[in-house]
């Protein structure tokens, strides 16, 4: 397709690039398209064909006496009666194998667009609706090859045919097939957009409020039932599922009035056949059987032209769907975002002093940077205290020295600009552990062994001991003790270790803290803080980000924002 014929393609969809590129990953190949299309087609002919046979048989054998002049008939109304079933079942096969292999490869695609934005780029996007655009929104994709692009396809081409072979029995006739054809499609489609258009580009939007309030639910539901806000909260969901079921059954309401117009504009469309057949059957110059073939064609042909005003109505579903997967996973990726793959430099071997130089940094969309330009110098082995005020810049911060987040001025390791090292060899040396540390619902092992899947039960108990939590791990039965749904069974100073322990595990060396003794009882906050410390080893570098005063004897530096 050429630039000017793209364009003007978007153009007549009002299409954003974004947008296109979603459904154009949604659509299969056409080598793997087009014999859905081939048995889409030939189960349409096979369903007007039947019934226009059908007719023709009946009449024909009230006409004569015998059989044998029926023949043909009789073998033409078995082969379109099987053709109907084994190509609508051919259709179904590859239709559904095309569109679940294209589903795979826009998972897979939509996880690898998602990784460099992640975390910083995606902190706008609510879990729970992020979870719908993941999961439901994908799902909606798969409908544009089997319920949109293959129904229009087939049905406009066989109505073409029907048209053209009524008319070449009676033109008039033919003419009126065409004008039913459509007013229907007009009217449908009209009717249908008035009643559930508007519900059909919000029922994506109100399942992911409704998963955002289940997921906030389940995920705080200690707390909401602690502060009598657990009511509350319930009467939300039901009043987002409320919402829900109105507009899904806005939406089966239009559906029902597309059938029932192609119900209504078919039986105009028989009797503008008879109409225009008995006529010239009287008059001898149309044979019967002509005549009630033509009269039923069009009940078998708007059973297969029902699919279009359908597939209208399908398109804004998905088109909803390209929207919102396209917000959260665009094709540029902003320019706050490290660029995968930029630098090819090596992070140097040995101890890591950072530097810099005018150093700021901003996330996705906001307007100004989350601090003032930095300067400071950090040896290799520091223990440096980053503090300040909310909204100072802090986990700002953290995310930069990570290449979550792109920088201005200068940003050294080793003396290599940071720009120059691929961000994912620099995430090998430097590594982040923020204020809520994820638990995995499995075993300690498990929730270890993903930062150094080779390390051995003796290593995996070696690092335990050295975060403090040798006697915690032995108490609980050893390194197959299970730790909870999102560790539910430690608690926020054990988290924080086992985060830790991960951390020395992948052998960063420059380590650092986001608010670690955030989820603490104060009475314990110090123990962890000198834990923490001692745990890491003399070459490794720790940033401290804290908004609580922290031990003066930890800390060889301090930093404060804003």
């Amino acid at each position: 397709m050429s630039n000017k014929q793209s364009a003007l393609f978007d153009r007549i969809l009002e299409l954003e690039p974004d947008e296109r590129r979603v459904l154009g990953l949604a659509m299969p190949p056409l080598r793997r398209f087009w014999p859905t299309l081939t048995w889409g087609l030939l189960w349409a002919i096979s369903v007007v064909a039947l019934l226009a046979t059908s007719a023709y048989l009946i009449t024909r054998a009230s006409l004569i006496i015998h059989i044998l002049w029926l023949g043909i008939a009789i073998v033409a109304v078995r082969m379109f009666a099987i053709g109907r079933a084994v190509f609508r079942y051919l259709k179904q096969l590859f239709g559904h194998d095309a569109s679940l292999r294209q589903l795979a490869a826009i998972r897979v695609g939509l996880y690898e667009r998602l990784l460099p934005l992640a975390p910083a780029g995606l902190g706008r996007t609510r879990r729970g609706d992020l979870l719908t655009r993941l999961v439901d929104d994908v799902d909606e994709l798969q409908f544009l090859p089997m319920r949109v692009a293959e129904p229009i396809v087939t049905s406009v081409l066989v109505s073409v045919l029907a048209v053209i072979g009524v008319s070449l029995v009676s033109l008039p006739a033919g003419l009126t097939l065409l004008v039913c054809l459509v007013v229907s499609f007009v009217v449908a489609t009209s009717a249908q957009l008035a009643i559930s258009g508007r519900q059909d580009r919000e029922i994506a939007p109100l399942r992911a409020r409704l998963g955002d309030l289940v997921h906030d639910t389940i995920a705080n539901h200690e707390v909401l039932r602690a502060y009598g806000a657990l009511e509350p909260q319930l009467a939300r969901m039901r009043a987002a599922d409320e919402h829900l079921r109105r507009a899904l059954q806005r939406s089966a309401a239009g559906s029902g009035l597309v059938a029932g117009a192609m119900t209504l504009f078919s039986g105009v469309a028989v009797v503008g056949a008879l109409f225009w057949g008995v006529n010239p059957v009287v008059e001898g110059t149309l044979i019967p059987e002509l005549l009630t073939l033509i009269a039923l064609v069009p009940m078998a042909l708007f059973e297969v032209f029902a699919q279009v005003p359908q597939a209208v109505a399908a398109w804004r579903k998905v088109r909803v769907a390209a929207q919102r997967i396209a917000e959260v996973a665009p094709d540029t990726i902003p320019a706050e975002i490290p660029q995968p793959g930029s630098g090819g430099a090596s992070l140097p071997a040995g101890s890591l002093p950072i530097s810099l130089r005018g150093v700021a940094g901003r996330w996705p969309g906001a307007a100004d940077s989350a601090f003032a330009a930095l300067d400071v110098e950090i040896p290799a082995g520091a223990r440096m205290l980053v503090s300040g005020d909310s909204g100072a810049g802090k986990t700002t911060l953290a995310n930069l020295l990570v290449r979550f987040i792109d920088y201005t001025g200068s940003y050294r390791i080793a003396g290599v600009e940071a720009r120059e090292i691929d961000v994912d060899e620099l995430r090998r040396g430097v590594g982040l552990i923020e204020q809520q540390a994820h638990i995995f619902n499995e075993s300690i092992r498990q929730n270890l062994l993903f930062a150094r899947d080779d390390a051995t039960d003796a290593e995996l108990e070696a690092v335990l001991e050295r975060v403090g939590l040798g006697e915690w791990m032995r108490a609980r039965g050893g390194l197959d003790a299970a730790v909870g749904e999102r560790g539910s069974l430690v608690s926020g100073g054990q988290a924080q270790r086992i985060a830790l322990a991960r951390g020395l595990l992948a052998d960063f060396r420059v380590l650092v803290l986001d608010e670690p003794t955030a989820n603490v009882d104060p009475g314990r906050a110090d123990q962890l803080m000198a834990d923490l410390v001692a745990a890491a080893g003399e070459d490794q570098t720790l940033i401290i980000i804290s908004h609580t005063p922290i031990d003066e004897t930890l800390i060889t530096q301090r930093l404060r924002l804003g």
